[in-house]
């Protein structure tokens, strides 16, 4: 695998319609995007106390041809013709902080009865409310109550269990069992300040939690009971995520870095510094060449498409210094590509970034205004990211063709701990590559 150097490319941009009659202490933020687990669907908290759920992929013809309308109660809907999807505005009644989707079994679903699986949305509200929604419907399935301040985040266990842990502002995690009728399973306390982030990993074994702390906590979703504290940030983490494989956990600070652990040993395998390995110079180059022009029309539907193609121009701000020290820039979310060799990150020094896992700088970057979070599609080649505006954002990802000792060792590494690979009869290169250690 070689890294990539060709900059993202802005596909599209989603903007809020003019808001609707609100409580005026809705913000307009948007502190989360997801994507469905089958790419099939996205949903953005676009501010407001409202949540977008969108047909995937966008499509500029359809988008064209619907019209913006007014609903009530819990959700509207307008026809997509793409398989009868419709897209849908939830409407949650609270500023909207955490999104995460999961599938539902066909054996326990609303659709039970017919035999048909169903896929849910979690919401995260400011009143420390859990709304879950049927996607296709846009029926709200419950409310959770427990949390005595804002759920910050979301995030389902992979396998479709239904278990759902919240992180809230309350300084505690909740875990939820859907498939109980939302009954809460456990309370995890050992926080000391609001929960930003919290990640399952994807075999389903541990929890990772980052709060305004510096240090992050390892969990067991098996016992719930805290495994370590993982200590080496010099500031608040507020943004973590495993690898695919679970091998990796990836945690990012305020102290403008993100560091990447071995989550079975606690050990930290390598540190990305902003500003480190000639990132400042790489910082202005990867701006000039993303200076690209972009021409963008406004849709109808209650928000504003902008679809954008090569030969366009990308405004940049006019404020932004780009020999600027970008130390003095927090991190505001990381998250892993699909197939496990990239990383996305977004500070405020108003850039995105993508990392190649094998080295310590940035292969490529792309200019953005307070950026908020970032996420993966799962089939990979593009990213959405949210900013404190409202807007979403769709750029182009790397793709990259794994090579065969890649995929080897996340095949092995997705039932293997590093404590069993290390007791391989094997040679310790072999060993050194299946944990990571080299690239």
């Amino acid at each position: 695998m070689k890294p990539s150097a060709e900059e993202p490319v802005l596909l599209a941009e989603l903007k809020p319609g003019r808001p609707q009659q609100s409580d005026w202490k809705s913000s307009c933020e948007t502190w989360s995007v997801a994507f469905s687990p089958d790419g099939a669907w996205f949903a953005w908290s676009q501010g407001h106390c409202l949540v977008k759920l969108i047909p995937w992929p966008l499509e500029e013809a359809e988008l064209c041809r619907a019209s913006e309308r007014k609903g009530h109660g819990g959700g509207k809907a307008e026809a997509r013709s793409r398989g009868g999807a419709k897209e849908k505005t939830l409407e949650c009644g609270q500023i909207v902080w955490g999104l995460a989707f999961s599938a539902w079994p066909a054996a326990g679903g609303p659709d039970a009865a017919a035999g048909l699986s169903c896929l849910v949305l979690a919401t995260g509200l400011n009143d420390g409310q859990i709304k879950v929604w049927e996607v296709q419907t846009g029926h709200l399935l419950f409310s959770l109550l427990g949390h005595q301040d804002v759920v910050r985040d979301l995030s389902f266990a992979p396998n479709g269990s239904l278990i759902l842990v919240s992180a809230s502002r309350d300084r505690t995690l909740r875990v939820w069992d859907l498939s109980k009728d939302g009954r809460q399973v456990q309370v995890l306390t050992g926080h000391m300040q609001w929960v930003y982030c919290c990640s399952i990993s994807p075999d389903c074994s541990m929890l990772c939690s980052a709060a305004g702390e510096k240090s992050a906590l390892l969990w067991s979703m098996r016992s719930y009971t805290l495994i370590r504290r993982l200590e080496g940030h010099q500031s608040s983490v507020v943004s973590c995520d495993f690898s695919p494989d679970s091998a990796l956990l990836v945690t990012a600070s305020y102290d403008t870095c993100v560091i990447m652990w071995d989550p079975y040993t606690g050990e930290q395998l390598r540190t990305l510094r902003y500003g480190a390995g000639g990132d400042e110079g790489g910082h202005r180059n990867g701006v000039e060449r993303c200076q690209r022009g972009f021409g963008g029309a406004e849709r109808g539907l209650g928000l504003r498409l902008s679809v954008f193609s090569p030969g366009s121009h990308v405004p940049l701000h006019s404020a932004l210094d780009y020999s600027s020290d970008v130390h003095t820039s927090s991190l505001r979310s990381v998250c892993f590509s699909p197939e496990g060799l990239y990383l996305a990150t977004v500070a405020d020094d108003r850039l995105l970034r993508i990392w190649a896992l094998e080295l310590r700088s940035p292969v490529a970057f792309a200019p953005m205004t307070n950026g908020l979070c970032c996420m993966y599609f799962p089939h990979g080649g593009f990213i959405a990211t949210g900013t404190r505006d409202g807007h979403v954002q769709f750029w182009t990802a790397p793709r990259v063709l794994s090579s065969l000792k890649h995929l080897c060792r996340k095949a092995l590494r997705t039932f293997l701990t590093t404590y069993q690979v290390l007791a391989l009869p094997i040679p310790r290169k072999l060993k050194e590559f299946l944990t990571y250690r080299t690239f």
